[in-house]
């Protein structure tokens, strides 16, 4: 790969591959969601800590990170390669916990906090009670090559290990130190294997090992590195020796590896091919694993649909319901039936317009007054009945959704962090009332603007616009169903309205505040199904950002071809 840094097609197409896997939303609990969490936060990490930094600027000095088990001399080893003391050692564990980064006096625009490892902050001060990377020049590090001190990959603290599987994850070339006694232990091999499987450059150190067990460990540990895909890597060994009084290994027992490490700092060429077998394997491995990524959305996908399906079926039944109860004659009963039929009277619509005169002026007196009069009682007691069944659908709504999503360990989830979705908005109640109050008001409104040509007729002057729309409302209320629940006086409203407006524009009439009182009670329900739907992804949305995750990776993928496979081809 010619040049300082990679091709814009490369760099373009991991830059995407960042975004894309970022902004995954894995946020429902689900059968292998924790690890599909920790795949994408590794990935985030390797992207934006080592392989974007490292396409930018592939001429940086080329990255060291010492890692290693707890107890195995990892700083003390880094203080005699660098030959002076640069990062702490000691007994008490964890001992490093402040990663420190060594280099050159003149590399040191080469870590600046915008480039290599850029969301580490950084500190030049002395000490392990930081996260931060702390740096430090030597003038015996050579220009080109840069020695990481991690934390143990083993450690007690949680920082730590999680501090050294990053900073690992950055390096272009992996110094694993392990001793005789520690060296067969799980963590550090599942380390080694993750190096294997992404083609990381790796040295191993065998350190503080006796002479009587130098030989025989040492074969045991070539024979684990060859069975694990690491017979090319480098394999040191430092003896067990006395500290000097800067607490230094005596220079003889670490210079193979001072030496091997400075040749590679000396030769460009042999720099680049360790760069570009770790940046390639970092690569490869990252398109692949981001399909692990984009393969766990599929269960969002399927969770999602799922929990919305049990909103959307509970509030639909909610509004079906709400429907029929309010046209099949459910409501005209109790005060709403006993308020109607004291209004109406026995026969009192069907009597002629003569014997109505002193009634309608009566009411017409009423109405000037102010007076509140039997209409406005039916109006209100239809009101109030109306208000209390959509309450009670909308609590019954709430509670089936909560049931439902209770079922489901992310329901469970949402649920837990969202208290008061089993019950109704706070503010429901107010809402439904103004809901209701305002259909009332527009069938009064519609009343005055159809009867605007009948205003004068003896009916319509008996009844007035508030009486003619209670008749309205009740013939509303039973149009599916003049049953025993309306005891059979609903149809002296129809009636009456047929004789002021005629059956044809009655029906309609009907139809009409119908259909508005469910178009109003249809938003109100809406309002309250979104409070669980606003806990939900889109479905489109997820499918669209899956689809863009793969293509990114495919992407990605053909751009690496191009950059590095290819390349190798030509040269």
């Amino acid at each position: 790969m010619p040049g300082d840094h990679a091709s814009a097609e490369l760099l373009a197409g991991m830059s995407s591959l960042l975004l894309s896997v970022r902004d995954a939303s894995l946020r429902l609990e689900a059968d292998g969601v924790a690890a599909a969490r920790l795949t994408q936060a590794a990935l985030v990490d390797q992207l934006s800590d080592y392989v974007l930094p490292r396409l930018v600027q592939l001429d940086a000095p080329l990255l060291v990170v010492v890692g290693g088990s707890t107890g195995a001399g990892k700083s003390t080893l880094v203080n005699s390669l660098v030959g002076e003391r640069v990062t702490e050692s000691g007994v008490l564990r964890p001992t490093t916990r402040s990663p420190v980064l060594v280099h050159h006096p003149d590399d040191a625009e080469w870590f600046q906090p915008d480039r290599i490892l850029p969301d580490l902050a950084r500190t030049l001060e002395t000490g392990n009670d930081s996260y931060a990377l702390r740096l430090a020049t030597s003038d015996t590090i050579p220009q080109g090559l840069a020695i990481l001190d991690a934390p143990d990959v083993d450690s007690i603290d949680r920082g730590n290990r999680e501090l050294a599987a990053q900073l690992l994850a950055a390096a272009d070339l992996w110094l694993f130190v392990t001793s005789a006694a520690r060296y067969a232990d799980q963590v550090p091999w599942d380390y080694l294997r993750q190096a294997s499987e992404r083609s990381t450059s790796v040295a191993v150190v065998l350190d503080r090992t006796s002479d009587e067990a130098l030989i025989e460990v040492r074969g045991h540990l070539a024979r684990m590195m060859t069975s694990r895909g690491l017979s090319d890597s480098p394999l040191f060994t430092v003896p067990e020796s006395e500290l000097d009084v800067d607490g230094l290994l005596p220079s003889e027992a670490v210079a193979p590896m001072v030496g091997w490490l400075h040749e590679l700092a000396a030769d460009p060429k042999a720099r680049e091919l360790v760069v570009t077998r770790t940046l390639d394997g970092a690569v490869r491995h990252v398109v692949l694993r981001t399909h692990d990524v984009a393969d766990a959305l599929d269960t969002q996908i399927e969770l999602t649909e799922t929990l919305q399906a049990e909103v959307d079926t509970a509030y639909r039944a909610a509004l079906d319901a709400f429907g029929t109860q309010t046209s099949d004659g459910t409501l005209l009963r109790g005060e709403v039936l006993a308020s109607w039929q004291e209004f109406v009277g026995t026969g009192e619509l069907l009597r002629s317009v003569e014997e109505k005169v002193s009634r309608i002026r009566d009411r017409f007196v009423d109405g000037m007054t102010g007076k509140r009069n039997r209409s406005t009682e039916v109006a209100d007691a239809i009101e109030e009945g109306v208000h209390l069944l959509l309450v009670e659908h909308a609590e019954a709504s709430a509670e089936t959704v909560s049931r439902a999503w209770a079922a489901i360990p992310a329901g469970r989830q949402l649920l837990g962090a969202n208290r008061g979705l089993d019950r109704a908005s706070r503010d429901f109640r107010v809402r439904a009332e103004r809901t209701v109050h305002d259909w009332r008001q527009a069938v009064l409104e519609l009343v005055r603007v159809e009867g605007a040509d009948k205003r004068m007729t003896a009916r319509f002057l008996a009844f007035g616009v508030n009486g003619i729309a209670v008749a309205l409302m009740v013939s509303t209320l039973a149009r599916s169903n003049d049953g025993p629940a309306a005891g059979g006086t609903a149809a002296l409203g129809t009636k009456l309205l047929d004789a002021i407006f005629g059956a044809d524009v009655v029906a309609s009439l009907v139809e009409r505040v119908h259909i508005d009182l469910g178009s109003r009670v249809s938003a109100l329900l809406d309002g309250e199904q979104q409070r669980f739907s606003d806990l939900l992804d889109p479905v489109d949305t997820l499918k669209a950002h899956q689809a863009t995750v793969r293509g990114s990776a495919r992407r990605a993928e053909y751009a690496r071809h191009a950059d590095f496979l290819d390349g190798e081809t030509a040269t």
